[in-house]
């Protein structure tokens, strides 16, 4: 469950995907559509989907629109490169709330920050960069100017088909 930037911001951090995957080899970005994750990943069988979507629409947030301010890049060391989401206490509560009422709703207790804790971000290049080209590409994007806002209404089911994550359901405060 993520939240999927609108226009322009969704196609400038695509692009920016393109570009790490063009110049340093680095394509897994490109499996998913630019996204905020707000719940880690986890396994449901496709036979009770319909009580996933349902939990997800029964699911109430009352600080709906959040705005979100990104403001350059960073890096999680050896790997990852990202969009940063600077700090916003109404996203922190989206995230909390959320992952609250599905492990609630459907018991899904694995799949939590508790260890990391929620570091929100876009990641444009991650596991299959090579360690080696890190340290260019820190340089790279550290050199980089990117600043923007966009306005949050809602979130989005991400599901993995074939090896490509798919937007499967938009739930929120306004519809898409």
């Amino acid at each position: 469950m993520a939240i999927v930037p609108d226009e322009p911001v969704r196609e400038q951090v695509h692009e920016f995907k393109l570009e790490a995957a063009e110049r340093y080899g680095s394509k897994a970005a490109l499996k998913s559509p630019p996204h905020i994750t707000l719940h880690m990943p986890f396994q449901w069988r496709d036979d009770r989907e319909d009580q996933l979507l349902e939990v997800m629409r029964s699911f109430s947030f009352d600080h709906y629109p959040i705005e979100l301010s990104l403001d350059g890049f960073d890096f999680f060391p050896p790997r990852v490169v990202y969009v940063k989401v600077d700090e916003n206490e109404a996203l922190r509560e989206l995230q909390k709330s959320l992952c609250d009422h599905i492990r609630r709703e459907l018991n899904v207790f694995n799949a939590t920050y508790k260890d990391m804790g929620f570091h929100p971000h876009m990641t444009i290049a991650f596991r299959d960069l090579k360690k080696t080209l890190f340290p260019q590409v820190m340089e790279d994007y550290s050199q980089r100017n990117f600043q923007t806002k966009m306005t949050v209404a809602g979130f989005t089911l991400l599901k993995n088909e074939s090896k490509q994550w798919q937007e499967v359901l938009y739930t929120g405060y306004s519809d898409r």
